[in-house]
């Protein structure tokens, strides 16, 4: 155990060579200018006396020293401890904020849910689990009705207020496991892990239920609904990028139905030319 700490104080002085020399040498220094003091500054009568062995040293010499030695090893040691401490904290710090900058980059900073880098991580995931372990999986994407109305007449404020009260919306019905995301504008998403169809219909029905009332903010209120697509991993595609372009293609069917609307892939009907009609 001690030579551990021999070690660990060994770690520490290397790591701080400049400041440990200098506090060496302030306590050399110390400790010889304090002999000098008991000797009444008279060197050469101190060295004449040190190379005399019949010299004993009193008690109260040997007290004076002791003390004055066991303070500068024990200031010596308080301080390389408070220097490990001090890079520990720094340490600390420093991977803290790391953690937040690495939050803040998977983090929509508008309606504090992840954003797309965060949920395309996600959905990677969890392709490569249906592939290697049976799991099912099912993934949303949510586009907003009518919220561009609500831009135009209300201004980019009031929207961005509504934005923030969808989000809080779905926050609310999506399930502890869900991964709920912005996409950006006006888009989200939604990855429902270990779901089957039946399952995912329930989770796709309460996110449009969740915007059957009318958002109150700013002193308005406003009627925004919701187009959503699914698509269901592995049924729908094995990769992130065939399941996010699926569903795509899925909300775009939904987004062509009266108010909000749910609408699964299906490979018999859903294609690309369905989607330029619905954007069109």
């Amino acid at each position: 155990m001690k030579f551990a700490r021999v070690k660990s104080l060994a770690r520490i002085i290397a790591r701080h060579p400049w400041s440990s020399l200098r506090d060496a040498s302030l306590i050399s220094g110390f400790m010889a200018f304090a002999v000098l003091i008991a000797w009444r500054y008279d060197i050469f009568a101190f060295l004449k006396a040190l190379a005399d062995p019949q010299r004993a040293i009193s008690p109260p010499e040997a007290v004076l020293l002791a003390v004055l030695f066991v303070g500068c090893v024990y200031a010596f040691i308080a301080r390389r401890l408070a220097e490990q401490r001090r890079d520990a904290a720094n340490e600390n710090n420093l991977e803290c904020e790391m953690h937040r900058l690495r939050e803040l980059a998977m983090q929509d900073p508008l309606t504090r849910l992840p954003n797309r880098r965060a949920l395309l991580a996600g959905l990677e995931g969890a392709t490569a689990a249906c592939s290697s372990g049976g799991f099912r999986h099912a993934f949303f994407i949510l586009d907003l009705n009518g919220f561009k109305r609500v831009n135009d007449l209300y201004g980019h404020t009031v929207g961005d207020h509504v934005l923030q009260a969808v989000a809080e919306r779905f926050r609310r019905v999506a399930r502890p496991s869900d991964l709920l995301a912005r996409l950006g504008g006006d888009e989200f998403a939604v990855l429902s892990f270990d779901v089957d169809r039946s399952a995912a219909l329930a989770i796709g029905n309460r996110f449009a239920g969740a915007l059957s009332n009318a958002i109150l903010t700013d002193g308005y209120l406003h009627d925004v609904g919701v187009a959503i697509g699914a698509a269901l991993m592995p049924d729908d595609g094995a990769t992130g990028e065939a399941i996010v372009q699926n569903a795509d293609l899925a909300m775009y069917r939904a987004k062509a139905q009266e108010g909000s609307a749910l609408a699964f892939f299906d490979r018999a009907i859903d294609g690309p030319e369905v989607a330029r009609e619905a954007a069109g």
